[in-house]
């Protein structure tokens, strides 16, 4: 039974998780490097509890136990072992991930299990790092809080039992699991991501404006976004490091990051998170 679980990373996946455990009872350890990220990350997570009251979703109540059940946490070294599941929602880089888990393996209990957020990276190669029958992929979708699919990633040796008490933890939180095979990309990402990249080649070759290739995605698929604000959203830098996994991983030129995506990332426009990418914010 997971009773006591550490988030580490505070930023936009970390404190979505952090929150979502908070609000369905769980006592949670935020963990980051800096007080500054950790406060800026209990923030966001007040800031959108406020929101959920105003839609009538919690209670004033709910956010105030909720929040008391958020415990900061400055650095890994100030971790006791005595922790049911780790999950990290670091970036989206594999060695930072593996030097992390290395880590952590020599401070958190040997039954504990090992979760990653990421969105692309093997599942299978991050478990190298410890406990590979304690390790899962658990990648939530943001917003966090809205967004009701989790994908649970099997490593090579993640066992039935682990990938079981994943499964009943994510219907505890009230999200919709879904079992994937360890390949790059997983689901979400080896159908979306081609989709951005797609589009910005489109607006590479100006085959039509940033605002139009959205509302044809919006208005003619009914998609309830378009894939140049989603990329915005997501964030430019994020999306290239996803399509360089799945370029890497699967050698195939379909994937290729589109030029004009490595262009903006190179110049710093990243999106919503610099205040302009394909739109200015």
């Amino acid at each position: 039974m997971i009773e006591k679980v550490a988030v580490i990373g505070a930023g936009t996946m970390g404190n979505g998780i952090a929150h979502v455990f908070a609000q369905n009872g769980f006592s949670v350890l935020l963990v980051d490097t800096e007080q500054e990220l950790i406060d800026n990350g209990i923030k966001t997570i007040s800031n959108n509890m406020e929101r959920q009251i105003k839609k009538g979703i919690i209670s004033t109540q709910l956010k105030d136990e909720s929040l008391k059940r958020i415990i900061p946490i400055l650095g890994i070294k100030n971790l006791n072992s005595d922790i049911d599941l780790i999950i990290e929602a670091v970036i989206e880089k594999k060695d930072v991930k593996i030097k992390l888990f290395q880590e952590l393996d020599k401070i958190i209990k040997p039954e504990s299990i090992f979760a990653s957020n990421t969105s692309s990276i093997s599942i299978t190669e991050l478990a190298t790092a410890s406990r590979p029958d304690k390790f899962i992929g658990m990648h939530f979708m943001n917003p966090v809080p809205v967004m009701e699919l989790v994908e649970i990633i099997r490593g090579f040796s993640t066992t039935q039992e682990t990938y079981d008490i994943i499964k009943d933890l994510a219907i505890r939180l009230g999200k919709s699991p879904v079992e994937v095979q360890d390949y790059p990309g997983f689901i979400s990402n080896r159908i979306l991501m081609p989709m951005i990249n797609e589009a910005i080649y489109a607006l590479y070759e100006n085959v039509a404006s940033v605002e139009d290739i959205d509302k044809v995605m919006k208005l003619g698929m009914n998609h309830p976004m378009g894939p140049l604000t989603l990329a915005d959203f997501i964030g430019l830098d994020v999306c290239l490091m996803i399509l360089e996994v799945l370029h890497d991983g699967f050698a195939d030129p379909k994937y290729r990051p589109c030029p004009l995506l490595r262009k903006m990332v190179a110049a710093g426009k990243l999106g919503r998170k610099s205040r302009q990418g394909f739109y200015k914010y």
